[in-house]
């Protein structure tokens, strides 16, 4: 097996390359100027412009996106092996908006008091460099076809609206670049249910008459209690089934406050929510306990004339769960390739969504490796280059070792 000094990398090209991408804003559904960067940067490598095109998975994404997923195909120089998916996603949180990069030493951290959008420009600049590298040094490979995907972060939309056609013939298996360690190898990742609990009460003078109303906000209230009170909330534990929960959102339609003053009975709450599991039954039975749970306590809130309030509950599937079988081809050329650059291989499985839910719902079996993405998601995020090197070096094993 070689070792990891065997696999030649520039590495500072590929930090040059990451802090490039790291400095093009390009948050979750406004994707175009990140994208238009990366098809530039793919031609000035000698990439076709006829291998780069854009499919129109935003036209079916059911919120403003401004650009569809990117698509580049690249020959192969052992047409014989079936291709292979390398994917990753172009956009980033919002907190990451305005984002300035610095470099300081080791790591790659944001000059202001924003995320640093690493999560997932790292993959951006993994998947260039890995063109860049074969270019460069005339590696031998099958052929491979790279996805940067768009709204990852608002729900994986752009994986979701995929049509597999898109990414061409006889596709083997993917790797996806997204999260932290190269050495770690995520082949399985729960699914979840978002979902909508619209609560309508009937207003009424808080003060004068209090009983003439129906309290949106207290329907709400015994919901959450009997949720929480049935062990439904958060960690969720059931005859040997696990899963999570959790509200997001409660307010009125638009999200702000519910209700208008503390002298009227609120008439309308609003109430945003999740259900994760490794178990697509347990996901959808998660659900049922909070539709339950609130039109329980819809029964519970009556005017002076007996008249309850009423509870419109809403879901939809947000993604699937999946677990890869650990001797799968794809699992096995992913440990390989992490031995090849001299690191141990762990296989794990991850309570968030990725990209792969989709992917492998498509036919595809993936698995996700990282980059050097840390802290994601908040102002402390920062980019470990040494990890990011191993990304790097991991991307180029995977893409050139023989089968």
């Amino acid at each position: 097996m070689p070792s990891k000094k065997s696999i030649a990398l520039d590495t500072e090209a590929a930090i040059d390359r990451l802090m490039h991408f790291l400095a093009i804003e390009g948050i979750t559904g406004e994707e175009q100027a990140i994208a238009t960067a990366i098809r530039q940067s793919l031609l000035d490598l000698g990439v076709p412009e006829s291998a780069i095109r854009f499919d129109t998975a935003n036209e079916r994404i059911p919120l403003p996106t401004q650009t569809g997923n990117l698509i580049v195909e690249l020959p192969g120089t052992r047409d014989d092996e079936p291709r292979l998916l390398f994917s990753t996603h172009m956009d980033t949180v919002p907190l990451a908006r305005g984002a300035v990069p610095v470099r300081k030493g080791s790591r790659i951290v944001p000059q202001g008091e924003t995320a640093l959008g690493g999560d997932n420009r790292t993959g951006v600049a993994v998947l260039v460099t890995l063109v860049a590298e074969l270019f460069k040094q005339k590696l031998p490979h099958p052929p491979i076809t790279l996805l940067f995907t768009v709204r990852e972060e608002s729900g994986l939309f752009g994986a979701r609206y995929l049509e597999k056609a898109d990414l061409g013939d006889d596709l083997a298996m993917c790797f996806n670049v997204d999260g932290r360690s190269a050495a770690h190898l995520t082949i399985g990742a729960v699914g979840a249910e978002r979902w909508e609990i619209e609560i309508t009460g009937k207003a009424s003078h808080a003060g004068v008459y209090p009983d003439r109303g129906i309290s949106a906000t207290l329907i709400a209230a015994l919901g959450l209690t009997r949720v929480h009170e049935g062990g439904w909330f958060g960690k969720v534990e059931k005859d040997s089934k696990f899963g999570t929960s959790n509200i997001g959102t409660f307010g009125d339609a638009q999200g702000r406050a519910a209700g208008d003053a503390t002298n009227v009975v609120t008439d309308f709450v609003k109430i945003t929510g999740e259900s994760r599991s490794h178990d697509a039954r347990f996901i959808r039975e998660i659900s049922g306990a909070y539709k339950a749970a609130f039109h329980d306590a819809a029964e519970q809130v009556r005017d002076h004339e007996g008249k309850k309030g009423k509870v419109k509950f809403t879901s939809r599937q947000d993604y699937h769960p999946f677990k890869l079988k650990e001797d799968a081809p794809v699992v096995l050329r992913a440990r390989a390739a992490v031995e090849a650059i001299s690191r141990t291989p762990e296989v794990k499985t991850t309570n968030g969504g990725l990209d792969a839910n989709w992917l492998v719902k498509h036919g595809i079996p993936t698995v996700t490796f990282g980059a050097g993405q840390n802290e994601i998601h908040t102002i402390k995020e920062f980019v470990d280059l040494a990890e990011f090197d191993s990304g790097c070096r991991l991307a180029l094993a995977l893409a050139t070792m023989a089968e």
